[in-house]
């Protein structure tokens, strides 16, 4: 009776300190689950034309590489790919959105109808083609920050109007957030676009490095934000 008795408590002992052991092993399973998590690089797409693509300069002192600098120093963990296409329009952009969205892209950033405008094509249909593009990204389940680009007169108000609006209406169709204006840090460092020109290359179109500093500056807090949303 003794030696069964014995035997009972040992077992007890013994499956306590399993299941202690089981519960140790269970937590620590569960931090470097979450370590891993929080490790995890966050990979950016960043789908434009020559403003994104860093025509005229360097490549290290393009949007995309001291826009990676800037995230890198504010503690993002994250990857840039730079899918800038010089000349691209809203169509070119839609033609080439499948590839850009490979299984590793987790989010992007879409900063096109710069040449459209230029080239004054109808807004309806630069609005079409970004609407493809951000129901595509939808689909992959990619989060979205949409980039705009304010509109000029040249064509009239009307067509001022329907350029500006676009970006406005789709954000709100897909639920995305808007940086309304690519040149809001050249602006804002500037006093106005008109004063800009130090801040510009020779083709008053394009940045410079120090123009290209100022836009990541300060849409660089809103790429942040669309970094800290992946996964949420």
């Amino acid at each position: 009776m003794r030696a069964a008795s014995v035997l009972v408590r040992a077992g007890a002992r013994s499956t306590g300190y399993g299941a202690v052991r089981g519960l140790r092993n269970l937590s620590l399973a569960l931090l470097l689950a979450a370590g891993a998590a929080h490790a995890e690089t966050v990979t950016v797409a960043a789908l434009g034309d020559s403003l994104t693509q860093g025509f005229g300069l360097p490549q290290q002192d393009g949007f995309v590489p001291q826009l990676q600098a800037w995230l890198d120093a504010h503690g993002a963990d994250v990857k840039l790919i730079n899918a800038g296409v010089s000349g691209d329009t809203t169509a070119g952009g839609l033609s080439r959105v499948d590839w850009t969205l490979t299984p590793d892209v987790q989010a992007m950033i879409v900063a096109l109808g710069g040449n459209d405008l230029l080239r004054g094509i109808e807004p309806s249909v630069s609005k079409a083609n970004l609407d493809g593009i951000l129901a595509k990204a939808q689909a992959a389940g990619v989060k979205v920050l949409l980039v705009g680009l304010p509109g000029v007169g040249n064509y009239g108000p009307d067509y001022k109007a329907a350029f500006d609006g676009m970006f406005t209406e789709l954000a709100a169709k897909y639920h995305v957030p808007l940086y309304p204006d690519f040149f809001k840090g050249i602006e804002e460092a500037a006093g106005s676009m008109a004063k800009a020109g130090p801040l510009m290359q020779a083709d008053g179109i394009h940045p410079n490095k120090q123009g290209v500093a100022d836009n990541v500056a300060a849409i660089g807090p809103a790429v942040l934000a669309l970094v800290q949303s992946v996964g949420k």
